[in-house]
């Protein structure tokens, strides 16, 4: 990608090997709009994912990776081809989380997208029990409560 390609997109890093340098032929980069990964040398794999079905981001550094200022940032996804990939060893971790992040929460504003999360586990408790007669008092798939005496 030629600099003056490079300047439409607000974040562009290659991937980190040996000693933090980037001797790779994996590039990364997002616009307003789209995250991308090319990949490969004889043949180029490429791949994006819109910004707006990004669900979450993690950030892992190793002492190997701290020591060489890079780091791993793994992206969940609702992509269908895409659903978890990583974002592998580049330079400055903690400032390209952020400003991907800033981006995502900008499109999903501007998408209008709403991310639901259901609530359940064992420290979640849903009693309905409001008569204390032992019932669930919510109405169930059989019928309403009257249906139960």
């Amino acid at each position: 990608m030629k600099k003056s390609e490079r300047a439409k997109y607000l974040w562009y890093d290659r991937k980190r090997t040996f000693l933090g340098l980037p001797w790779s032929f994996t590039k990364y980069y997002f616009s307003e709009e789209r995250f991308f990964i090319e990949k490969g040398f004889f043949t180029t794999t490429y791949d994006e994912v819109r910004l707006y079905r990004i669900l979450d981001l993690k950030l892992q550094q190793t002492l190997y990776q701290k020591m060489f200022g890079i780091g791993t940032i793994t992206v969940f996804s609702s992509d269908k081809a895409q659903k978890e990939f990583e974002i592998l060893n580049v330079k400055k971790p903690k400032e390209v989380k952020e400003l991907l992040s800033e981006q995502i929460e900008k499109q999903r504003e501007a998408k209008r997208v709403v991310n639901r999360e259901l609530m359940s586990g064992p420290d979640i408790h849903c009693d309905h029990d409001f008569d204390d007669n032992n019932f669930d008092d919510d109405v169930d798939a059989m019928g309403s409560d009257e249906d139960l005496t």
